[in-house]
């Protein structure tokens, strides 16, 4: 009875891939370290035991069949928002580029280090659970937190962004972005320390991950995304939230 109350308490990763020998030892190292796991060999698979399993994170890979896995995550992103680590075996700027506008949360390029994947389990999953844990612990407060610059709105009680009164979906990470941003309005703060703060210091990507997530935000809050007036960029520098102007 103990034993079946630690597994189901352990986290559970989706593992999609086509290629046996990457799945057998990807399965036998996450159950090492205390993950239960799902596995998919193709894109449709993937896609149905994600949404019936709900697992708490998953690892992708880009070349599958039936469905590649740039669309899985398309779907999968849709209902719903949990870590996507993109794997591939391109070295193209444009697959990374791609995952990531697509909702993904990071990438590994095979061949990969089965050490620093884990790694990067571990931090996107403790900075979800994070974000998760401030929702929970706020959703019983009558007085809802808010951050309100212009026409951007917070919610972190409720884990919503409006801009203008209108709802904004946002993923996980594009949130804790605009959260972080949004705590100090107009202050640049440089992508590295974005890359620190927001992804952990366990991320071993580079600081083009910051951009492309930038991106994505404001494709969903600007009106005009070559000449944002929320989400700001200092040439050289980094990013900062504008303040309404006096």
């Amino acid at each position: 009875m103990e034993l079946d109350i630690v597994k189901e308490n352990r986290k559970t990763v989706l593992i999609v891939d086509d290629e046996k020998p990457i799945v057998d030892i990807l399965e036998y190292n996450l159950k090492k370290e205390g993950y239960n796991t799902l596995i998919a060999n193709d894109g449709m698979e993937a896609v149905n035991i994600a949404l019936e399993q709900k697992p708490n994170i998953i690892l992708l890979d880009i070349m599958l069949p039936k469905m590649d896995g740039l669309t899985v995550c398309k779907k999968v992103r849709t209902a719903l928002n949990i870590p996507i680590i993109m794997l591939t075996a391109k070295e193209e700027e444009i697959d990374k580029i791609l995952g990531l506008e697509l909702g993904a949360d990071d990438y590994v390029t095979k061949p990969f280090s089965v050490r620093e994947l884990i790694a990067r389990i571990k931090a996107n999953l403790r900075k979800y659970e994070l974000s998760q844990g401030a929702i929970a612990e706020t959703e019983a407060k009558e007085n809802d937190r808010k951050i309100t610059i212009g026409d951007l709105q917070l919610d972190l009680d409720k884990f919503e962004v409006k801009v203008r009164g209108k709802k904004v979906d946002l993923t996980v990470r594009e949130f804790e972005v605009l959260r972080y941003l949004a705590n100090q309005p107009g202050q640049v703060v440089s992508r590295e320390l974005l890359l620190e703060k927001v992804w952990g210091y366990e991320y071993f990507g580079d600081i083009r991950t910051v951009d492309v997530t930038v991106r994505r935000i404001r494709e969903k809050i600007e009106d005009d995304t070559t000449d944002p007036k929320i989400l700001v960029t200092k040439r050289g520098i980094g990013y900062y939230i504008a303040k309404p102007e006096q």
